[in-house]
């Protein structure tokens, strides 16, 4: 791996990174993208390096300032994580099963299918009355 390569990969995670502290985001968001455009990667390659990313406790730390400052459901956590480990399983062995141009195609799909959402429909929500806002009280 060159110098060039792991500076490339170095700033692809401090930029995901500080996008996952900001707003919740950085793995399929920002590492596919970067490492499909900057580096070459497939599709397939960069979908499979951006969850070994998130293998680690790389969002720990931002994760317990969200916790420490009352903004996290713990309640919901664990519930969202077992689907998500369900979901990450066939999702997985479906996207193997399908072409790059494919995954790409359905992943840029998704991502303005979102944009679209949040810039058009979405209505702004009054955060001291949202359900189930926190399972925890800030000390």
């Amino acid at each position: 791996m060159t110098i060039a390569t792991i500076l490339i990969l170095l700033v692809i995670g401090v930029f995901a990174g500080m996008l996952s502290g900001l707003v919740g985001v950085g793995g399929g968001i920002v590492i596919v993208p970067c490492l499909v455009y900057f580096l070459a990667y497939s599709q397939k390659q960069a979908q499979g390096t951006s969850l070994g990313v998130l293998v680690l406790p790389v969002v720990a730390i931002a994760a317990w300032y969200y916790y420490k400052s009352g903004n996290m459901n713990t309640h919901a956590v664990p519930i969202i994580a077992i689907g998500f480990v369900v979901g990450g399983y066939f999702g997985s062995k479906f996207a193997l099963s399908l072409p790059d141009a494919t995954i790409k195609k359905i992943f840029a799909i998704l991502m303005i299918l979102i944009a679209i959402k949040m810039l058009f429909i979405d209505k702004p929500i009054d955060e001291n009355t949202t359900i189930e806002k926190n399972s925890i009280q800030k000390t």
